[in-house]
């Protein structure tokens, strides 16, 4: 087995739109080890962020977090030790759109 240590996506989406951060590539496992939400702008926005195992269509069983506040010019850091399989998806969703997404952990093939 190979470990691979690296910043797994990045992405800052259009406000209210659910957007895939991240995909667990083929034949991989993923243990994520930290997912950061960058509020870029001084109004407070809102984000959500769900995992969908096997890349399953949207559902409310999904959500880690839900519109969770994120004040202006400040950021939200979870050190969380998630672990993905093969084909799981990582979804953000900005109520404004001033957030940008960091997902950070190992990739093991």
């Amino acid at each position: 087995m190979t470990e691979l240590r690296k910043t797994l996506a990045q992405n800052y989406p259009v406000a209210n739109r659910l957007t895939t951060l991240y995909t667990v590539p083929v034949i991989t496992q993923t243990v994520v080890s930290s997912f950061i939400v960058c509020n870029q702008s001084s109004y407070d926005d809102l984000f959500r962020m769900s995992v969908a195992v096997g890349g399953e269509t949207d559902s409310p069983k999904q959500y880690l977090y839900y519109n969770v506040a994120v004040p202006g010019n400040d950021s939200f850091v979870a050190n969380i030790g998630m672990t993905l399989s093969a084909d799981d998806v990582v979804r953000v969703y900005s109520t404004n759109g001033f957030c940008s997404f960091n997902l950070f952990g190992v990739e093991i093939t």
